[in-house]
């Protein structure tokens, strides 16, 4: 909000907006009245795992926006005044000595991935590891490019899978009412009004769908989501991978803020009291 005046609300969709976040799934009132009551929906699994998708990428932005921006500040310090890698590893084990059997098996892990990921990536200064980050970024949103496509994408052939299993769920409620007689017909609507409602929105779906020039392909289109939702689950475990390396680069950030603290402490005492 800005001046006291609402901030304006954008009806369009995200990716229309150019927003890189996977859109919920529209669950209708049937499955809504489910979920509200505790039963668990395949539309309501699918926004749970929409829903997941669109906090871990969040996260993940959020960590490699705050360590780029640390590491492009320290790498522009002069040479003499940035700590190198090693010595920030050293440092971390130094400062963080947990006293607890459970506590140094956590620690001694952590110090091993740090390890691991400034040895596999060669990184040696502060520079390296700016770069290293800028590379993750890259990386991210490419990840990021896919995981979304893939879900949207996903969510459309789902929808399309649906609405032909809701065509053929009531066909023969259609078919036994062109067959009821007139003086009946009024009575046999009344009486199965919801189905033949179904059945008019999925005809007309799929009927927009095919003047569309989309083939009618219900066993395609499933063979098509599990094939997106395997290369999907490749591209979130290396969305996870990234995590775990930005975690450790994290540790590395507050080791030399650490050492920062206790720097500036120390010029603090040497200061002659006035």
């Amino acid at each position: 909000e800005a001046a006291g005046h609402p901030a304006l609300v954008d009806h369009r969709s995200y990716k229309r907006q150019g927003i890189d976040k996977i859109p919920s799934v529209h669950l209708g009132p049937a499955a809504s009245q489910m979920e509200k009551r505790g039963i668990r929906t395949d539309k309501g699994e699918v926004n749970r795992q929409i829903a997941a998708d669109n906090k871990l990428l969040k996260e993940i932005k959020a960590r490699i926006t705050r360590l780029y921006n640390w590491s492009k500040a320290e790498a522009e310090k002069p040479e003499g005044q940035q700590p190198s890698m090693i010595d920030l590893w050293e440092a971390q084990q130094q400062l963080n000595a947990p006293r607890t059997r459970t506590g140094k098996i956590r620690a001694l892990q952590e110090s091993a991935a740090l390890f691991s990921f400034l040895q596999a990536n060669g990184i040696q200064s502060m520079q390296q590891l700016h770069e290293k980050i800028a590379d993750m970024n890259s990386r991210y949103y490419d990840l990021r490019g896919k995981i979304v496509k893939a879900e949207r994408r996903i969510t459309t052939l789902t929808e399309r899978g649906e609405m032909w299993e809701q065509y053929n769920q009531y066909k023969s409620i259609h078919k036994q009412l062109a067959k009821v007689k007139p003086e009946k017909r009024e009575q046999f609507e009344q009486r199965h009004s919801r189905e033949l409602i179904l059945y008019d929105a999925a005809a007309r779906y799929l009927k927009e769908l095919k003047d569309s020039d989309e083939a009618i392909t219900p066993k395609a289109w499933q063979l098509e989501i599990n094939q997106l939702a395997a290369g999907k689950q490749t591209d979130t475990l290396a969305m996870k991978a990234m995590r775990e390396d930005l975690k450790a680069v994290e540790r590395l950030r507050k080791t030399a803020e650490q050492l920062s603290r206790q720097e500036r402490d120390k010029s603090h005492d040497r200061e002659p009291e006035r």
